[in-house]
């Protein structure tokens, strides 16, 4: 596995698996072996009784800088991308059980679209969320290009996803796409309260629950299908070659 994605289950939160980015020196950028952890632990959360409620957290100041950009450019040159991201994606969207999410500070990409599959995000309020895909040469994933405008309508959707605008954490929460904003050092504690308090509630009625409000899984995991056909075709492309061997020479 890797020491980059830490798994817990601290004894002071019973019934809570925590899932945490641990690569600040890189901005916590997700390599496949990071996706191959985190589609473990999911896994894992679902077959386990013991675990009600699974938690993303970052480290302090940044969340996520999204895809690891070697593995992008790797791929762009001919390698191979592998299975471990749409394994992730799969996981995530298909999930049995309450998602939550703690953000403090860069949010970017994957970093963003996670949140879109979580069921209740806080956010610090030095927050960035940023889906610079089209900067990139590429296209959305996720399946936000569906969730997204359902949850904020076209317009935001297009400024978030192809404009690649920045969101602050008070607009993306006007947006919908978090619930609350914190302090940045009450981002921890507040999650994994909120957490807490999910875990507590009755399992069986709250899997339905939240089954009645997500709705169908189908659209969704076609959407991230694709999503990952054009993504994969992009990052072939010549101007996406351009762009990551210029994002590297920074």
């Amino acid at each position: 596995m890797t020491d980059h994605v830490i798994i817990e289950r601290p004894e002071a939160h019973p019934g809570v698996q925590v899932i945490r980015f641990n690569r600040p020196e890189k901005k916590n950028a997700i390599t496949r072996a990071m996706y191959a952890a985190m589609t473990a632990a999911l896994a894992a959360a679902n077959t386990d009784p013991a675990v009600r409620v699974t938690a993303f957290l970052g480290t302090e100041g940044c969340f996520s800088a999204g895809n690891d950009m070697a593995d992008f450019l790797a791929f762009a040159m001919g390698g191979s991308m592998g299975t471990e991201v749409i394994d992730f994606l799969k996981a995530l969207a298909t999930h049995e059980k309450p998602l939550v999410s703690g953000v403090d500070g860069l949010a970017i990409g994957i970093g963003t679209t996670i949140h879109l599959h979580c069921d209740q995000t806080i956010a610090s309020d030095r927050s960035q969320f940023r889906t610079p895909f089209v900067d990139l040469a590429l296209v959305p994933e996720a399946a936000s290009s569906l969730i997204v405008p359902q949850v904020m309508g076209h317009q935001r959707a297009f400024a978030l996803l192809a404009a690649g605008d920045a969101f602050s954490a008070a607009e993306a929460r006007e947006a919908g796409l978090i619930r609350a904003v914190v302090a940045p050092a009450e981002v921890e504690t507040a999650t994994l309260s909120l957490a807490d308090r999910l875990a507590a509630k009755p399992p069986e009625a709250l899997a339905i629950a939240r089954k009645l409000l997500r709705g169908e899984q189908s659209a969704v995991l076609a959407r991230i299908e694709v999503e990952a056909k054009f993504f994969a075709e992009r990052l072939q492309s010549a101007e996406a070659r351009a762009a990551f061997e210029a994002f590297m020479r920074r």
